[in-house]
Formats: C-alpha cells, structure tokens, sequence
C-alpha cells in the first residue's frame, strides 16, 4: 500500500512526475509507486531515475483490463493518472477510485469527457467519500487560482458581500511546447468523440451544477482592462478547458451557498457572486499581430477538423506519443499570467479593481504541469486535515473547490511558482470617471485570507 501511484509512468508527462515525486522536500513522509503497461519501459524509468523497488513498487497495469485497474487502485491511497487519451482510457480508472473510495487526479483537458464523467460518477463519488479532480495541471490550475486569489483578495478590501463582475486572465507562455500524448489527445478528439458532445462542451456553465451569467464571447481582438499600457491578445485554445473548470468552481460554490441559506454566512467568504464572468487570453506583441493569430490559427484549425489529409500530416510532423521538450527547453521556458478582475457595483456604483499574477519558471505545459498535479496529489495524501470544507463530503471537483489555499502555499513553496497580488489602494470606477491609486506589490500570503 503506498500514498500515491502514478498511472502511465513511462509517458513523459508520467517519467517527469516520478521526478518530482522522487526528489520532493518532503519524501521521507510519503509512498508512492509507479504504474505501467509495459514492464520493460517501467524497468528503464526506474533505471534513469536512479530509483529502487524496495523503496518505490512497481505495478503493471493494462487500463483496458478493469481487473488491473481495480487490482492497482486498491494499492494506493491517490491515484494520478497521466494515461490519455481520457475520454478512450480515463473512464475506468475513475470508475475504480469511486467505488474502492480512493482519490484521483489527473491532466485532462478534455472537457467533453468531464461532463460524462460528472453526469456518471459524482454522486456516487460523494457516496463513497472519494476526491476527484480533473484538470490538475496547466489546465486548469492557474486559472482556477487566479480566480479564487482575486475573489478573496476584493473581499479582503471591500467586504465580505463584495462579489465579481468580471475576470480577465492575460496569458504569455515563453517556450511552451507539446508532447507526443496532448497531440494523440487532440487528434482523438477530432476523430472519435461525436460531434454533438464536442459542441456541447463549448457551452457556457456545461460542467456546473448552476447556471450562471455568460462570460464574453470568444473574439479576435482582446485587450487587458486597467493596464498601464495597452496588452493585445487573440483567443486561448485551452480557454474552453479553463473557463468551464473556473464556471464549475464558481457553480460549486454558488450551490453551498443557497443549499445553506440557512447559515449563509459559513460560505459567503467563497462566493463570487450571481453576476460572475471570466475569460482569457494569449498576449502577443500587438493589435495586428493578435488579428493575424487569430485568423491563422483558425484556419489550422478548420484544416485538421475538416480534411483527414491535414491530420495525418501533421501526425507526420508532430511528435510522437511519449516524445516531449529537451531538458533545456524544460527549463528554459516561462510562465506569467496577469489577471484583472473587477467587483460589481456597490450602492455607490463604486467597482474595486484587483490584479493578480502567477509566475512560473519552467516549461509550462509539462514541467510546471508537473509540478501541479504532485502537489495536488500530496494535497490529498498529506493535508487532509486542511483540506476546504466543501471537498471533504467527496465529488468531483475542480482545483479550488478541493485544495483552495493548500494548493496555493505548496505551489509557493515548491520554488518554481510565485503568485502575488498587486493590491490598490482602492480603485473605483464611479460615473464613468476612474479614480486610481498605486499599488502595493506583495507576494501572497495564504494566511492572511484564512
């Protein structure tokens, strides 16, 4: 029995989080084993992670075989899955967390996939006691954090009944790059999944349990409000993932609230509010440039879900499943996420305005991703204690609503990721006029929002 097993060890993303795990500060307090369907691959990590049988089990598992999933779920106490496509291998792996009441994370992005799942598995995740949460990595952690940090950053200013009306997240990704497994993944979702499931998840609140305000609609041209200079961005690909996971955290919370009208009070802190919008954006160097993304990028798009050909050229020239970044570009890339979110009006049509950052250091689709999903993971293995209220009954979640501040102060911790906030003053904008203050510039302490 072990506290973590990762499931699909000798994939990249796999080998990357047995890294992790392996020369984590904290090893000497927590198991874990790693998990694959070829014996001689898993022998071969073992080899160049320098790592030990007697210290780290080793499992072989086909996650075709629900036998061997039920038989290597029973093993740990958390379970990361790093084994996709989800929506063809994911199904099983969770079905087993659920019912053997063990907790599961995972790299998804696929949200056609979580809906299934959540229409399936939540309630008897909530039976069983059982953790799931989707969406650990790059998707969509720094989204979900961004949102949580700038909701209880506003009310920390302006009270606790203050709410959101609008947040902005403005990406710039430095040496981001994609493995062999993300392109299977999206190829698989352009082939296999139907296509009344895949315009579904494109739908405002899909994965909520509310509905909620609709957040902007996708455009060509974006701009990052209250910025001291003018930020010019096109339409973030992974948005649909993120928005949908950052809607389902703010459904999460919205359900509690009314389900406990009675004691409103105990989650009012958590709420951001009926009128709640969120979107993002990838930054580029200017106007133009963003219109010419986009309208490129749209065209690549149309060619791979409309022409096989294009498909299997890019499968051609794109790498292959288990291939990734070098070792330089896993440690040369960057991360820094600038985002802008505003209250509604008070009774004085008074807006306070906050703006949060989340830097990274690493290449952020694996080697930050990385990071994430074992810090999750060690969420539910280590700090159980601490873990929101809401998570502890079981479901599946997103990464807020399961680890909130937890997650936030051992991502801190790990050394590669920074969130600050830059708090005003006050900033408020009244009758069309903008009053404006410096800012403070702080790194975030979890603690003063407890």
């Amino acid at each position: 029995m072990v506290d973590i097993v990762v499931l699909g060890a000798t994939g990249y993303s796999g080998r990357l989080i047995a890294q992790y795990l392996a020369t984590h500060p904290q090893r000497s307090s927590f198991t874990f084993g790693l998990a694959a369907r070829s014996q001689s691959a898993l022998e071969k990590v073992f080899k160049e992670l320098k790592l030990s049988k007697d210290d780290v089990p080793a499992f072989t598992i086909d996650v075709t075989n629900p036998s061997d999933v039920d038989a290597v779920v029973q093993q740990a106490k958390v379970v990361i899955n790093t084994i996709g496509p989800y929506w063809r291998w994911g199904t099983s792996v969770v079905r087993a967390c659920v019912h053997h009441g063990k907790h599961y994370v995972d790299l998804t992005g696929e949200v056609h996939w979580i809906k299934d799942i959540i229409f399936e598995l939540d309630y008897a995740a909530v039976k069983s006691g059982s953790i799931v949460v989707p969406c650990c990595g790059l998707d969509s952690v720094p989204s979900d954090v961004l949102a949580f940090v700038a909701n209880k950053t506003l009310k920390s200013f302006g009270g606790p009944s203050t709410t959101i009306d609008l947040s902005t997240s403005a990406w710039k990704l430095g040496g981001a790059s994609i493995s062999g497994g993300t392109f299977s993944t999206i190829l698989t979702a352009l082939e296999d999944v139907p296509r009344h499931k895949m315009l579904a998840a494109r739908q405002n609140f899909v994965l909520s349990p509310v509905k909620g305000t609709h957040s902007p609609r996708p455009r060509m041209l974006y701009t990052l409000p209250y910025s001291d200079r003018p930020v010019y961005g096109a339409w973030y690909f992974m948005a649909i993932t993120n928005s949908q996971v950052v809607q389902r955290s703010w459904g999460l919370y919205e359900l509690a609230r009314r389900v406990n009208h009675h004691n409103a009070t105990a989650v009012a802190s958590f709420s951001y509010g009926p009128n709640f919008k969120y979107e993002e954006f990838v930054i580029l160097p200017s106007a133009l440039y963003a219109m010419m993304y986009s309208i490129t990028f749209a065209a690549i798009a149309a060619l791979l879900v409309l022409f096989q050909p294009a498909r299997w050229f890019a499968r051609r020239i794109m790498p292959s499943p288990g291939e990734g970044p070098s070792e330089k570009q896993l440690q040369s890339g960057s991360l820094k996420i600038t985002n802008i979110t505003t209250s509604s009006p008070n009774s004085q049509g008074e807006k306070i305005v906050v703006r949060s950052i989340f830097q990274g250091r690493g290449d952020p689709g694996y080697f930050l991703s990385s990071i994430m999903i074992s810090e999750c993971a060690l969420a539910l293995a280590l700090d159980g204690a601490s873990l929101p209220q809401i998570s502890i009954g079981g479901g599946i979640l997103t990464p807020m609503t399961a680890f909130g501040d937890v997650l936030i102060e051992r991502l801190r911790r790990s050394g590669h990721v920074d969130i600050e906030r830059k708090v005003p003053e006050t900033e408020k904008e009244k009758d069309g006029g903008t009053i404006r203050k410096d800012y403070d510039y702080a790194l975030l302490d979890v603690h003063a929002f407890s």
